[in-house]
């Protein structure tokens, strides 16, 4: 497997994999990704197989903003290069590649890379079952999101700090 910054030729498979992890209202759409990709490529890192083929990805910007927002998502100009805090908006993964530990090599790529950075800490949303996922990797669960109701949805804001 190969660990890589994402472009815009990975744009259809990222999208396909989005929508097999996130039901369609609350799954990114395949121009947000597009917007992703052109303003923080840096940021959005693939983990490939041997043809180039894309098993899983992980994405999100930085900014100064210490909580996560729906408006986040949405509107990548937010990105600050110099933010302090690494936002993760998703960890996706095939469904043929899931159980063989490519979500765990992308978060530990992704949270060295912002530490190296000097970033304050990596902040993220997610679904009651996944809290004891990203606990595994430091993170702690910080209750209920007041920031991000996507898709009617209860998200736990989840927030990792060096």
């Amino acid at each position: 497997m190969i660990l890589r910054f994402a472009d815009l030729s990975y744009l259809d498979e990222i999208s396909e994999i989005e929508l097999s992890c996130f039901p369609k209202d609350q799954a990114a759409e395949k121009d947000q990704f597009r917007s992703r990709l052109m303003t923080y490529p840096d940021h959005f890192l693939l983990l490939c197989d041997d043809n180039a083929r894309v098993a899983a990805f992980i994405n999100g910007f930085v900014n100064d903003h210490s909580d996560l927002t729906d408006e986040m998502y949405k509107r990548p100009e937010l990105h600050n290069e110099n933010g302090a805090w690494q936002m993760i908006f998703g960890l996706c993964t095939c469904p043929e590649c899931r159980h063989k530990g490519y979500a765990h090599t992308l978060m530990n790529e992704f949270l060295r890379l912002a530490k190296e950075q000097g970033r304050k800490g990596v902040v993220l949303t997610c679904k009651a079952e996944l809290i004891s996922f990203y606990e595994q990797f430091g993170f702690e669960n910080e209750g209920v999101s007041t920031g991000s109701v996507i898709g009617g949805v209860k998200w736990y804001q989840m927030r990792k700090i060096f």
